[in-house]
């Protein structure tokens, strides 16, 4: 099974988990599936890894390994908030989605 494949099959057991919450939905972002909640990206599957927005802390700890890095879409900007987990990392990755559900779930609205 090829890294795509592999991948793509990671993604879905992690979006068949939490599109049990009504409050989770799922759209394309950076022509990729990704997972919402309240309207607010958590998670993204991109160039076969999975970016998650995490706690700025969070992502820093994530950083010391090889197989994180911050996310960049292509415009040369990263945001300290969203990091690129490596597929050599996919066993993390379902435990990663939920802490960045619950992350992205306890922002508040812009505007409050």
């Amino acid at each position: 099974m090829s890294i795509a494949t592999t991948s793509q099959a990671v993604l879905q057991s992690i979006v068949d988990e939490h599109l049990c919450d009504p409050a989770v939905g799922q759209a394309r972002m950076f022509g990729s599936s990704s997972l919402n909640v309240g309207g607010k990206v958590f998670a993204i599957l991109w160039k076969d890894g999975l970016v998650l927005k995490l706690p700025r802390v969070r992502v820093e700890e994530l950083l010391a390994s090889p197989a994180a890095q911050l996310f960049d879409p292509g415009h040369g900007r990263t945001s300290k908030e969203w990091v690129w987990v490596s597929p050599e990392a996919r066993a993390f990755w379902a435990e990663l989605a939920r802490e960045a559900k619950v992350f992205v779930s306890s922002l508040k609205p812009k505007g409050h």
